[in-house]
């Protein structure tokens, strides 16, 4: 794990951390590469690491109660505590 102190801030108040740019801790973004939908900062104590969630090629259709109950009951989101998961971050998302 990397420290918080790795991670720069600019001067507009953003975090830069291994060439990509965060609004802050702990708040997910779409992913513009790769093959994961979103990215987000995960911040722990004094710990931080990046974690990308999500499949590219799929819509997250949480809009729609039968589907949302399934991916819930799949994935056991109530059981999802760690941040540095990314069960923990696709629960969050739907």
């Amino acid at each position: 794990m990397a420290s918080a102190s790795n991670v720069e801030r600019t001067k507009s108040g953003r975090l830069k951390y291994r060439g990509e740019t965060f609004s802050g801790f702990n708040k997910p973004k779409r992913q513009i590469k790769g093959n994961k939908q979103n990215v987000v900062l995960a911040k722990k104590g004094n710990e931080v690491k990046m974690v990308r969630f999500g499949d590219a090629s799929m819509k997250n259709r949480s809009n729609e109660p039968a589907r949302k109950k399934s991916f819930r009951a799949r994935m056991k989101c109530d059981t999802a505590k760690d941040k540095f998961s990314a069960r923990y971050w696709s629960c969050k998302d739907w």
